[in-house]
């Protein structure tokens, strides 16, 4: 039982404590976005595996080396020093290492919003969502159906309003419009509603890429304006040894729009079954592209990616488990080693809803990330390895970033900390609710939004909810309140025109 030693119960004391302490307090106040700080790093590989895997992948690189799909790709990387045998290119590692040394090691990620603008390749690590995922949890009947471009809003909306989300991904892909300009509807639906940056999937041709291209000058106000601030950025999932979409992804960097890749290793499938081989892959896959787009377009923004590491079990790769983690652990290692800005999937959970399994899942790779520092953390909201996006799991992966970063790299041990002179004060068989060192330190302490933290009592009188219904009525009750920065209505009419042109020329 704890004593009192002034006016009032300690009930009373508690209760004044916690109307002063704000649930959203932050050590940023104020703060649109709120970032993961990069930790010391955890190595789950010694330098000379490193090296041994950065070998393997430069040894890809040159024999078998990749398949490109352009030709014209294949030529102009022909003339710039790779060996071009058919449709496959080998580059030689002395080209490689040119091509890296001219990659830039930080980048701006900017937002209509400058209080939303990412410094890529620092001291800090930002969330994301990412996908995109076919399938979305209804919000009304917690059923899965075809994702639709209602969707592409309202997760635009909600990560416009979850300081936790640093920048907005692909995480759904709008079924419900036609294939041709749904890069373009879907990107004018992520700009219009929020003012966070934006990451768009590389689109398969170049004369898509060139209508996104004029949609984000549009937003940015003019080309200088994009190069100087470049408010989307793109990246190009890879396949296995395999370079598609490159003259898209060309035509993204020559307008100055940072332009990363990434891997999707499964496992047995488009990676051998083993860590190591799958990292040399993987890191091979996503190299060619990063070579391709520095030597035709020197000095481009890029960082490179992977996706959660999945088995091929039965009919559809599978993520999860200790190799996963591990995966992204010694992925952030590898880019760091080669020098570029690492992307992870987190999250990304095979759980089917926000259940025991994605929290477990979801807070491993999350300690993962925390414990080496990724420069960005995507996929927050997906769940079923990534095939579905649900608004709720968006919300409760936001909670769960907040509350990994949120765990200290150290802490203060100076005299306000140790607070001997309070520790005096309150003397023996005291409590310390009514001092104003509590006051002032407990607003610093983190508070669950969803997470349960009542009593029994509390809980069973409250309903007994668990924190997806808390998710779920806190997502409701922001898609009804928040409202994103609109753009301004001749951009508005500029992209409609862009859009329009491009279904012109398809005709």
């Amino acid at each position: 039982m704890v004593p009192t030693n002034a006016a009032g119960t300690v009930g009373d004391r508690v209760s004044a404590i916690n109307a002063l302490r704000d649930p959203n307090s932050t050590p940023e106040p104020g703060a649109r976005v709120l970032s993961l700080r990069r930790s010391p790093g955890v190595a789950v590989l010694p330098e000379d595996d490193l090296d041994r895997i950065r070998a393997a992948a430069l040894q890809l690189l040159e024999r078998p080396g990749v398949a490109v799909s352009s030709d014209r790709v294949a030529e102009r990387l022909g003339a710039a020093g790779a060996v071009v045998d058919g449709g496959r290119v080998h580059l030689p590692a002395a080209l490689v290492q040119v091509a890296l040394g001219s990659a830039p090691d930080e980048i701006l990620l900017a937002a209509r919003d400058p209080a939303c603008d990412l410094r890529v390749g620092g001291a800090q690590g930002w969330l994301g969502t990412g996908g995109p995922a076919g399938l979305a949890v209804d919000l009304d009947t917690d059923e899965r159906r075809a994702a639709a471009l209602a969707d592409v809003v309202a997760a635009a909306r909600l990560a416009d309003a979850l300081p936790q989300l640093g920048y907005l991904g692909p995480s759904v892909t709008a079924l419900d419009v036609d294939p041709g300009p749904r890069p373009l509807l879907e990107l004018q639906a992520r700009a219009a509603n929020t003012s966070k940056h934006v990451q768009v999937e590389v689109p398969a041709g170049a004369a898509t890429a060139e209508a996104l291209v004029e949609i984000a000058r549009a937003v940015a106000g003019g080309e200088g304006a994009l190069r100087g601030r470049p408010i989307v950025s793109a990246f190009l999932a890879t396949s296995p040894l395999s370079l598609d979409g490159g003259e898209a992804a060309v035509a993204l960097a020559h307008a100055g729009i940072p332009c990363g890749f990434v891997a999707t290793p499964v496992a047995g499938v488009s990676a051998p079954a083993t860590l190591a081989g799958a990292l040399a892959t993987a890191l091979a896959e996503t190299l060619a592209g990063v070579v391709a787009l520095q030597l035709l377009a020197p000095g481009a923004p890029t960082f490179v990616g992977s996706r959660a590491f999945a088995a091929a079990l039965g009919d559809e790769p599978r993520p999860g488990g200790p190799q996963d983690p591990l995966f992204q652990m010694a992925w952030v290692q590898l880019a760091r080693h080669v020098g570029l800005p690492a992307q992870v999937g987190a999250f990304a959970t095979g759980a089917k809803s926000s259940d025991w399994q994605a929290g477990l899942e979801g807070g491993l790779s999350a300690t993962a990330s925390w414990m080496m520092g990724p420069d960005l953390l995507s996929a927050a909201g997906l769940r079923s390895g990534g095939r579905v996006f649900s608004p709720v799991a968006m919300l409760l992966d936001a909670e769960l970033f907040d509350l990994v970063r949120r765990i200290p790299l150290g802490f203060d041990v100076d005299e306000a900390a140790l607070a001997l002179e309070v520790i005096e004060k309150v003397g023996p068989g005291e409590h310390f609710l009514g001092e104003q060192h509590t006051l002032r330190h407990m607003r610093e302490m983190w508070t669950a939004r969803f997470m349960d933290t009542d009593t029994w009592e509390a809980w069973e009188e409250a309903g007994r909810p668990e924190p997806p219904e808390r998710a779920r009525a806190r997502a409701v009750e922001l898609l009804a309140s928040h409202e994103p920065t609109p753009l301004p209505a001749d951009v508005e009419e500029r992209i409609r025109e862009v859009i329009a042109e491009h279904g012109r020329d398809r005709d």
